[in-house]
């Protein structure tokens, strides 16, 4: 019998799969600019930027870059987008359909100066660092008990539609801060008036990378936990939330091992519970194992 732990030790290998030893990894090249790493292009995508050498250098010892010439966040940023284009007007990688018309910046760490901006859909194409924002909703009953918001995500979503979600989350768009997105998703997801966003604390970061059919993911999300009035409840907002539910905290470790759960999202509320003590090392054998895969280097 699978038990509630071994299908967490499950979902954490699933989201850090670029780790183990039967991954892409050793067959990806490593994605430079400016002579720092910032992403992992799988082969079969190094095999379509080779057709574009007046923006892409040969690769040279594992590593593709872009020519000298590109010397710019502008420069970079438009060159890449012209042969994305390319691409996605060929029709011969399906992430591509789910164009968004969002950028995201590129860059080897978070606290560095982003050297370009990239479209979204595209980012696991290059396996850049990809950046969000992940809110914990919680409230305490009468008896003092925590009790956790969830959503669900609406069914016309373009990745995990239908499934359950923290309270509101959103990608981290270029230019725009952690605070500011952190206040747009609340308000837009849930109906949160900012007044009661701002109060939210950032708590931890969420690190994971993992790879499918379509690309690299390395992600790091932005964990904030905001304690919500009694009263208060969430509302359907700009519709990529269909519902939103309030559980005991028993209630969420069940579902949370369900396959009703978005992967990365049960991720931060596992780190809800193991900062709120509802997971403890003298009970939970795998208690490093969980921690450690919460917190991946990316």
């Amino acid at each position: 019998m699978t038990t509630w732990s071994d299908k967490i030790l499950q979902l954490l290998r699933r989201m850090n799969n670029f780790y183990l030893p039967d991954s892409s990894r050793t067959t990806c090249f490593r994605f430079e600019l400016g002579g720092e790493q910032v992403g992992w292009v799988p082969s079969n995508v190094a095999s379509i930027l080779s057709k574009f050498p007046e923006i892409f250098s040969p690769p040279r010892c594992g590593a593709i870059t872009l020519r000298e010439s590109f010397d710019s966040y502008e420069k970079r940023s438009e060159a890449v987008d012209d042969v994305l284009q390319s691409i996605r007007r060929e029709g011969c990688l399906t992430v591509l359909k789910g164009w968004r018309d969002e950028k995201y910046d590129v860059m080897p760490r978070f606290c560095d100066t982003p050297l370009m901006c990239m479209e979204r859909s595209a980012t696991s194409l290059f396996g850049v660092k990809r950046y969000g924002v992940h809110i914990n909703g919680y409230c305490r009953d009468e008896n003092g008990e925590l009790r956790m918001w969830l959503g669900r995500r609406s069914k016309t979503k373009q990745t995990y539609p239908g499934k359950l979600d923290n309270l509101a989350a959103g990608g981290l768009a270029a230019g725009i801060s952690v605070k500011d997105t952190l206040i747009k998703e609340c308000e837009e997801e849930a109906c949160i008036p900012a007044d009661i966003a701002e109060t939210a604390h950032p708590v931890s970061t969420v690190s994971y990378t993992y790879e499918d059919k379509e690309g690299v993911f390395p992600e790091s999300q932005f964990v904030f936990d905001l304690e919500l009035p009694r009263e208060f409840k969430p509302r359907i907002g700009d519709g990529e939330v269909q519902d939103f539910y309030l559980y005991s905290m028993d209630e969420v470790k069940e579902v949370l091992v369900s396959d009703d759960f978005k992967p990365n999202c049960a991720m931060v509320v596992l780190d809800f519970l193991i900062r709120h003590s509802y997971i403890q090392p003298d009970t939970e054998p795998y208690y490093q194992e969980f921690v450690a895969g919460l917190h991946q280097t990316l």
